[in-house]
């Protein structure tokens, strides 16, 4: 069976087959840019021995490179541009005989600029001086070219279209850049608060002393597509509801399209779960519940009550954002179709983020608001294990990658516990992960139709409706496997997919 995964604008296929309850993946390209990724690469990459292209370019990722990606006997391209590595780069990359392209710019690496294309396999010492030598001379190049610039144009780096500043798109307003680069900094990489495949999110202060967070898209004008931005944004600010990330403006000139939000001072709910500060304590219990209901809140509100809907298309921890109260707010909805504007009818990428993303959306590339059901699902599983939805860490102890699976795997073990994120300190209710559990598997099913809609989500998370579902899930559940044990009596292992996990694991809510 052929699958094909994609990270945003990426494409990963996976060759899966099952074999009792292990299922064994083959990665052939992994698109992880600008996945706000953080920590170190682990020496178990190097087992992914059919990878061919590895794209880990625009994180914060730290630490040394492993040597063991000299494993990579297949790997064509390695990116790892923007990030924070030490070290050198290992010996061991100069045997991969096929690799062509090696993108890096980390300072002790290779100099203080690099991004270029290696025409030919190289040998390790070939990187070096390819990439020292490159990167001097551009320095020097560019050096000269900022000095003539500074003599012929000393003036302040401000450019903007005439417009009014105090023009509104309904309850919008239309922002001038220069107001925008005064807030920022003029975009200084300090005030930078995350990056994604849409952009890089700045930190700013207005005039009046409110503070703001200014989403600078990339690759998201078009000539002639201005009225058509224009009527995307505004459909995105027509979106009023607590649960909710507000839209308070936009700026659009010929080369850049932002947006203004409120500045959401307690981050996102994956920042809170694997990367809060000492002297923030984790999420507790409470706060889990409270922060499920209200993006199930938000995302019925942009399916049932949006006029066209609303479909999120990246339904995950870091999009879902937390006020002062640390009250749930769902961010970036209506982004996917906003940076599709300029394909007429048909959307040429998938967008999402592995791990996240539903079977059919894979399949077809049609989302619909099923595919969102799903990604809501692998949140409940952040929530509840405080684990990435797709992990190669996970590789080091034998686990799956994916966050699904490892569930999945530890349910038809009974391990109900090891599900529960060690940071809880035991301090939750078991009836209510199980509950949580439920409605997660009953959102991740492999079939679009199965899932519930965000709206019956709602009311089964309200305490309505879940065990009636799940009781018909189990039924239903209990036939297919009884009805494939019987078409082939000599299989006796159970494959690892949604539709096949064993339905008597799970007591009803209690």
């Amino acid at each position: 069976m052929i699958l094909t995964m994609s990270c945003r604008a990426g494409i990963l296929p996976l060759s899966t087959r099952a074999h009792g309850f292990m299922l064994y993946v083959t990665m052939i390209v992994v698109h992880l840019g600008g996945a706000s990724l953080s920590g170190q690469l682990v020496p178990q990459l190097g087992q992914l021995k059919n990878l061919h292209y590895l794209d880990l370019s625009s994180n914060t990722i730290s630490g040394p490179i492993p040597s063991e990606l000299g494993n990579l006997a297949n790997l064509v391209s390695l990116d790892l541009y923007l990030n924070s590595f030490t070290g050198s780069i290992p010996k061991s990359l100069g045997k991969l005989s096929k690799l062509y392209h090696l993108f890096a710019n980390n300072l002790d690496l290779c100099g203080p600029v690099i991004g270029r294309p290696c025409p030919a396999p190289i040998s390790s010492s070939t990187i070096v001086g390819a990439i020292s030598g490159g990167a001097a001379l551009l320095f020097i190049v560019l050096a000269i070219a900022f000095a003539w610039w500074r003599w012929r144009k000393p003036q302040e780096l401000i450019y903007d279209v005439p417009g009014d500043p105090e023009v509104h798109l309904g309850q919008l307003k239309r922002f001038l850049l220069r107001e925008l680069q005064a807030a920022t900094g003029n975009f200084s990489t300090k005030n930078i608060l995350g990056r994604g495949g849409f952009g890089k999110v700045y930190k700013g202060c207005l005039a009046d002393g409110s503070l703001v967070a200014i989403k600078r898209l990339k690759d998201a004008h078009t000539p002639g597509g201005e009225l058509q931005f224009q009527t995307e944004v505004e459909m995105i600010g027509r979106a009023v509801h607590p649960n909710l990330l507000r839209l308070r403006g936009f700026c659009m000139t010929p080369k850049e399209r932002l947006l203004v939000y409120p500045y959401m001072a307690n981050g996102s709910v994956a920042l809170c779960l694997r990367e809060h500060p000492p002297s923030q304590p984790p999420l507790d219990w409470p706060s889990r519940k409270r922060i499920a209901l209200g993006s199930a809140r938000g995302l019925s509100y942009l399916h049932d009550h949006c006029d066209p809907k609303i479909i999120h298309r990246d339904v995950k921890a870091a999009n879902i954002l937390l006020d002062e109260e640390f009250e749930a707010v769902v961010g970036d909805f209506g982004l996917a179709k906003l940076m599709d504007y300029k394909d007429t009818h048909v959307t040429t990428a998938v967008r999402g983020t592995v791990g996240h993303i539903a079977p059919e959306y894979i399949s077809t590339g049609k989302s619909s608001e099923k595919t969102d059901v799903f990604g809501y699902g692998i949140l409940l599983l952040e929530l509840i294990t405080g684990q990435r939805a797709f992990d190669v860490a996970r590789l080091a102890n034998d686990n799956d990658v994916m966050l699904l699976d490892w569930v999945k795997g530890l349910l038809n073990e009974k391990k109900l516990e090891m599900l529960v994120d060690p940071d809880l300190q035991n301090k939750y209710v078991e009836s209510e992960v199980e509950q949580l559990i439920q409605v997660a598997m009953l959102c991740t099913q492999d079939s679009p139709k199965d899932r519930p809609k965000m709206s019956e989500v709602v009311r089964m998370l309200e305490g309505h409706g879940l065990a009636e579902r799940w009781d018909e899930w189990q039924k239903v559940e209990i036939l297919q496997q009884e009805v494939k044990l019987a078409s082939h009596p000599n299989i006796n292992w159970i494959a690892d997919s949604t539709e096949n996990l064993h339905p008597v694991e799970l007591s009803g809510p209690r």
